[in-house]
């Protein structure tokens, strides 16, 4: 059996260990009392099981041969302006500034930041400590080999998300943090309003069946934990009848983690995503959970287990709010396109006649316009940075 078929079992023996209950509703046969896990702990299974989840097994996920593209696949330039910016920030300290990619992936961004500060001959270099954070051991393998460090160079930290808190990071030294698509890889529930009450949606199995490969539906169960609405009613969502979305619970608690860890500093967060009005509009009746494999998107997640990725928008109110109530401070929101622009890329479009389209001329145009029109997406993806201290 292959590793989606062993974690479906996985998944498949949880649902049956819990005691949760919830009831799947079809137009036919009516309502049916199921056992369920919430969508919640479905979809950790899929990404981060140990053994068999996306992001802990398999391949290099990003890129030509993974299954989605990041802004650092696009050309160096993102990673430049956000060095850039960055520089600045440190500029106004005194004394050793370090810094950190968490959810670094393969380390392709890290790598072009580190560029672009020797570039500008930052002479506080050699005495920051760079970590590079992801929870994938295959990416955080392919950063080692990406990455290294001369005598010019930082120290550098490879770390996986639960080895921060016992590292040099978060120390008497300021922190400067970089989220690249980070929040978005978070797992997340999924709430519907249905007869005018509030369910959460949970996962169920289709059959009992223990020979063969288990199938999941999904099933209508009470929320699983109180702060889901007490989100919701924060940012003030009210979700029409027969309405979904999804609630990021733990991309609030991270940036409350991360308010803890930075004692004066700065992170600048770049994701995908809308303020809750945006997300909850009435043409978005299915919430905006979207699959991807190979490159391609679909909304089932419940096809091969631990094979695809799962994702969601990022609502940007519920981080304001969270990063505000725990200490930080928004320094910078906008468009990625905005910060791009503000940053000064139309300066570093290059002229050429044209004739080599394989110019690096040429290249560093297309990862400009790429950036800045590609579908619509430099304005869906947003900058928000926080200060503290």
């Amino acid at each position: 059996m292959n590793h989606s078929g062993q974690l479906a079992r996985r998944i498949a023996d949880r649902i049956r260990d819990v005691n949760t209950v919830g009831e799947v509703r079809a137009q036919v046969s009516g309502e049916k009392q199921v056992g369920c896990i919430s969508f919640r702990d479905y979809m950790a299974m899929c990404l981060y099981d140990p053994d068999y989840g996306y992001y802990r097994a398999g391949s290099v996920r990003i890129g030509k041969s993974g299954d989605f593209y990041t802004s650092s696949s696009v050309g160096s330039v993102m990673g430049e302006k956000i060095a850039s910016y960055a520089a600045e920030l440190i500029s106004t300290y005194e004394g050793p500034v370090d810094a950190a990619e968490w959810g670094a992936g393969t380390g392709k961004m890290s790598a072009q930041i580190l560029a672009a500060w020797h570039k500008l001959d930052c002479g506080w270099l050699p005495r920051m400590t760079y970590a590079v954070i992801d929870s994938s051991p295959v990416h955080l393998q392919e950063a080692r080999a990406t990455l290294s460090s001369g005598p010019d160079g930082p120290e550098l930290l490879f770390l996986k998300p639960e080895e921060v808190d016992s590292s040099k990071l978060g120390g008497d030294n300021p922190l400067i943090i970089v989220a690249n698509e980070l929040l978005d890889a978070f797992p997340v529930h999924r709430v519907i309003r249905q007869d005018g009450q509030l369910y959460e949606l949970g996962v169920a199995l289709q059959h009992s069946d223990t020979t063969e490969t288990p199938d999941f539906q999904y099933a209508y169960m009470a929320l699983s934990d109180p702060e889901i609405e007490r989100s919701l009613a924060a940012d003030g969502i009210a979700l029409l009848e027969g309405q979904e979305t999804e609630v990021n619970l733990e991309a609030e608690r991270w940036l409350a983690y991360a308010g803890g860890l930075v004692t004066r500093g700065s992170l600048m967060l770049i994701d995908y995503g809308h303020e809750a009005r945006e997300l909850t509009a009435p043409h978005r009746m299915r919430g905006s959970l979207l699959c991807y494999n190979g490159h391609r998107a679909h909304d089932n997640p419940f096809l091969q287990p631990g094979e695809q990725d799962i994702t969601a928008h990022i609502n940007f109110t519920a981080c304001r709010r969270a990063a505000e109530a725990s200490g930080w401070n928004v320094a910078y929101y906008n468009t990625q396109k905005q910060f791009l622009v503000d940053q000064g890329i139309l300066g570093d479009l290059m002229a050429h006649d044209g004739s080599d389209p394989f110019s690096e001329a040429a290249k560093r145009n297309r990862s400009i316009r790429q950036l800045l029109l590609s579908d619509g997406m430099s304005e869906t993806f947003k900058v928000m940075i926080l200060s503290k201290g």
